[in-house]
């Protein structure tokens, strides 16, 4: 198996994780499902970190995110398959049914009114939708500070 291999089998076993259990794998983890040394488990994530497939605490090997999943708590809820997911932002939120092919409650906190506010995904499509997503940033601003955007 070469390294590039190895490396997006890795990027689906962090995704694999999440849908199934919610949060992602630690290193350790990832090391002991692909029985490899620690360190090569290290690199991986770190060169996975650099691509932008998942993106890692600062100064960590801890994932913070793996768009739309995100690693801790939010305020951007996903309630989906019997579980509680969080995403990282708006987008995300939207984000975590499609990926999980599913249906979905999500619940989130409007910042201008601090009332929460909830949208139902069904057949792949937000049954309420008077509502309106302001994203303050272009995309192709979003890594500038990936965790304020």
């Amino acid at each position: 198996m070469t390294n590039e291999t190895l490396l997006w089998q890795v990027r689906a076993f962090v995704y694999q994780q999440f849908a199934d259990t919610t949060y992602p794998p630690s290193v350790d983890e990832t090391a002991d499902r692909f029985e490899i040394e620690f360190e090569e488990a290290v690199e991986l994530y770190k060169e996975l970190h650099n691509r932008h497939a998942l993106f890692l605490e600062p100064e960590t090997l801890t994932i913070r995110m793996a768009n739309p999943f995100s690693g801790i708590s939010t305020d951007f809820r996903v309630h989906a398959n019997g579980r509680t997911y969080y995403a990282n932002c708006a987008w995300d939120m939207l984000g975590i049914p499609a990926a999980l092919h599913c249906d979905a409650v999500i619940e989130t906190v409007c910042t201008e009114s601090n009332k929460t506010v909830r949208l139902e995904v069904k057949n792949s499509q937000i049954t309420n939708y008077d509502l309106l997503v302001h994203f303050p940033l272009p995309f192709a601003r979003w890594y500038d500070d990936l965790v304020f955007t």
